[in-house]
């Protein structure tokens, strides 16, 4: 086992999870109740990363961060290095491309919401934030845990997008995918079967999880 990627790719899924937090909950509220006509234009962007080859997306995220785009130029004059093949670069990539992990999960959660309650909410004076305060957000957990849980669990998963932005940079940006092909390349098969063994196991308890949520809510 590779103590080191296991260790950078943990540390990467929570990072991910909990920054998308806050935008999974916003634009999940934003494309469940809104009327907007732009509003399928922004939900199809947000799908992008689950029809997008991996490559492709792995390829204009690393020309974004390279050198000669305007953020890559401000990172590496602001830090002095390169912003791909970074665990920074790494973290923002990891970011988009687990964005319909997180939102789709909450969208669904507050498309549940019966509207009467907003009626009743409106009625008896409760402002937007205190409505999603006191009422969105309880009801709508379950969706809200499921999309942390499988932005973490595809984090942990993810190859092509992490090869093509970060590369194989030992305690860097060599997570536990990368390590275990790292190691089928040198017939480390004992290695490489003890790391598939684990993330076999957490893709399964997420399953379980995102089940056990759903039957939750539905009782």
């Amino acid at each position: 086992m590779d103590w080191t990627a296991l260790r950078l790719s943990a540390l990467l899924a929570v990072a991910t999870a909990l920054l998308l937090l806050p935008l999974g909950i916003f634009a999940g509220r934003w494309l469940a109740r809104s009327r907007h006509p732009l509003r399928p234009v922004a939900e199809a962007a947000l799908a992008l990363p689950l029809v997008l080859p991996p490559t492709v997306l792995g390829f204009y995220l690393l020309i974004w961060m390279g050198g000669g785009s305007a953020l890559g130029a401000w990172y590496q004059g602001l830090s002095g290095r390169s912003l791909a093949f970074s665990f920074e670069g790494l973290l923002l990539a990891s970011l988009i491309f687990n964005i319909p992990f997180a939102v789709m999960p909450m969208q669904r959660a507050f498309e549940a919401i019966p509207a009467e309650l907003f009626d009743a909410a409106r009625t008896c004076g409760l402002s937007s934030w205190r409505t999603l305060w006191l009422i969105e957000l309880p009801l709508a957990w379950r969706g809200i845990l499921s999309g942390l849980i499988m932005t973490a669990a595809h984090t942990l998963g993810e190859f092509g997008v992490v090869l093509m932005v970060g590369g194989n940079i030992v305690g860097e940006t060599q997570t536990i995918s990368i390590a275990i092909y790292d190691r089928v390349q040198a017939f480390d098969m004992q290695a490489a079967g003890a790391m598939s063994a684990t993330l076999l196991a957490v893709a399964m308890l997420t399953l379980l999880a995102s089940s056990w949520l759903s039957r939750s809510k539905r009782g």
